[in-house]
């Protein structure tokens, strides 16, 4: 079976539609899971995390090599839930961190800016400029986050398998759409598929394992090999390589460590 992920703005009925659709297809749904443990991993309280899930990434500049801390963490944590199939994820980055993944059906849920304006006066009580305001500030700190950590801008429509307009479109006829798609033959899980998803979520792990010693290492999988390539000074050289291999080594699923180092006489 595939896992489903869910890119969705605010009062869009993307996060109903993601939970109708876990409840009929009988997935487990997450979202907040993954913030929680990356907050855990990245030592910074949950509520920072919210907080600037919302905002732009701004948060990460007093920490560093905060970014590529974040992603990493934040990845090995997401894939970690995803590799087990029948999923619902409904958060940012899902698209970002599967694409390839045959057995994964990317989704993105928009509606109408006027209907989506009403919702927040509704629940805010406040004036449709004000609601209008907020909304359009949410969007573009959205899509800022998203084009600053990952390079993508969340309405490339090339990101998703499916496009749903939440308007002539009911919440039901969406959710029946998705899972109607979600059964079709293509997105079911094969071995082949199973296996790349299952090295993209090692790499994750190997790369959030690596992130204090080489923040910017390129670390990929194949069939349980782990492969490293990084910068260092030649002397450093040996002594890099084994501290690589031996924190790569301890990590569940990793067969043997290839290491590449790029001499430079200087480094970040």
């Amino acid at each position: 079976m595939p896992i489903i992920t869910f890119c969705r703005g605010s009062y869009s009925k993307g996060k109903e539609i993601a939970e109708k659709v876990a409840a009929n297809l009988g997935y487990e749904c997450i979202a907040r899971e993954v913030l929680l443990e990356a907050s855990e991993q990245f030592n910074i309280p949950e509520t920072k995390l919210v907080r600037a899930i919302n905002n732009a990434p701004s948060i990460f500049d007093r920490f560093r090599y905060g970014k590529e801390k974040y992603i990493a963490f934040i990845q090995a944590a997401l894939l970690g839930h995803l590799k087990k199939d029948n999923v619902v994820y409904h958060g940012l980055a899902g698209p970002f961190f599967l694409q390839g993944i045959s057995h994964a059906l990317k989704v993105r849920i928009i509606a109408d800016l006027e209907d989506r304006v009403r919702h927040e006066m509704e629940r805010e009580g406040i004036s449709w400029n004000e609601a209008l305001t907020i909304l359009t500030k949410d969007d573009e700190e959205r899509r800022k986050w998203s084009r600053t950590l990952y390079g993508i801008d969340t309405r490339d429509a090339d990101l998703y398998d499916l496009v749903i307009h939440i308007k002539t479109i009911t919440v039901d006829d969406a959710v029946k759409i998705i899972c109607d798609t979600a059964r079709l033959e293509h997105f079911q899980a094969t071995p082949e598929s199973r296996a790349k998803l299952e090295d993209l979520a090692t790499a994750a792990e190997v790369k959030a394992a690596l992130v204090d010693v080489r923040p910017n290492a390129e670390v990929r999988v194949e069939a349980g090999t782990v492969y490293v390539n990084t910068r260092a000074q030649g002397l450093e050289e040996f002594d890099l390589t084994r501290k690589i291999e031996a924190i790569a080594g301890k990590i569940p699923g990793v067969k043997e460590v290839k290491v590449r180092i790029r001499s430079v006489r200087q480094y970040d």
